[in-house]
C-alpha cells in the first residue's frame, strides 16, 4: 500500500479503526460507528481512504509495518547464528499474549472476517504472514538448521496455532508452549 500523508482527522480515524476493529471485529463495526467514535465525518473517511475496505487495509498495513520494524529491531540485538534466536521470536510474541485485551493475531482474525481473496486487506495479511515465514526461514538458515524452509513453515504453523489457542480458550501460555514445541523441532534442549 502507498504511504501517503493523512490529515489529523484521517489519522484519528485510522487509530480509532485499529482499536475498534481489533476489539469488536471488522464486520461488526459499521462506518457510522467509526466516524462517531473518531469524531469525523463520513466524507472524511471517503476522502482519506475511499472506502471502508481501504480503511481496513490501511489499518492492517500500518500494523504490519509497525510489527515488522519492531521484530526486526528485536532480532538485530540477537545472535544471528544461534538457534535460540529462533526461539526468541516466540518470547517476543508471548509478550503480546500477556497484554490486556489481546485476542489473537489481528491478521488471522481479519482473514477469517474477510473471506474474499480480492479484498484489499487480504494482500496485506498475506504480505505479513509471508514476511514472518521468510524471517523464520532466514533465522533457521543462519542457525544452520537442516531444511530451513520447512522449519520456517513449521514455526509459522506453531505461531498461528498458539494465536488460535488464545482466541478459542484464552490460553495466555500458548505461545510459550509453542516455543517448547519449536525447541524440540529444532533440537534445542533448554528453551
Amino acid at each position: 500500500m502507498e504511504d501517503r500523508p493523512l490529515s489529523p482527522s484521517g489519522e484519528r480515524l485510522l487509530e480509532v479503526a485499529a482499536e475498534v476493529y481489533y476489539a469488536e471485529g471488522i464486520r461488526a463495526t459499521g462506518v457510522d460507528t467509526l466516524v462517531e467514535r473518531a469524531q469525523v465525518s463520513k466524507p472524511t473517511l471517503y476522502a482519506q481512504f475511499g472506502s471502508k475496505e481501504n480503511l481496513v487495509a490501511a489499518v492492517l498495513d500500518r500494523r504490519r509495518r509497525s510489527w515488522q520494524a519492531a521484530l526486526t529491531a528485536f532480532l538485530a540485538e540477537c545472535r544471528a547464528d544461534d538457534p535460540k534466536t529462533v526461539l526468541a521470536v516466540f518470547d517476543w510474541l508471548a509478550r503480546g499474549h500477556g497484554r490486556e485485551g489481546f485476542r489473537g493475531c489481528p491478521f488471522t482474525n481479519a482473514a477469517v472476517e474477510l473471506p474474499d481473496p480480492g479484498h484489499p486487506a487480504r494482500a496485506v495479511i498475506s504480505a505479513y504472514k509471508d514476511w514472518l515465514r521468510r524471517t523464520l526461514t532466514e533465522l533457521a538458515e543462519r542457525a544452520g538448521l537442516h531444511r530451513p524452509e520447512e522449519v520456517g513453515y513449521a514455526l509459522l504453523l506453531l505461531i498461528d496455532g498458539a494465536n488460535a489457542r488464545v482466541v478459542v480458550d484464552d490460553d495466555r501460555q500458548a505461545m510459550l508452549r509453542a516455543k517448547e514445541a519449536a525447541a524440540r523441532l529444532i533440537g534445542v534442549d533448554d528453551a
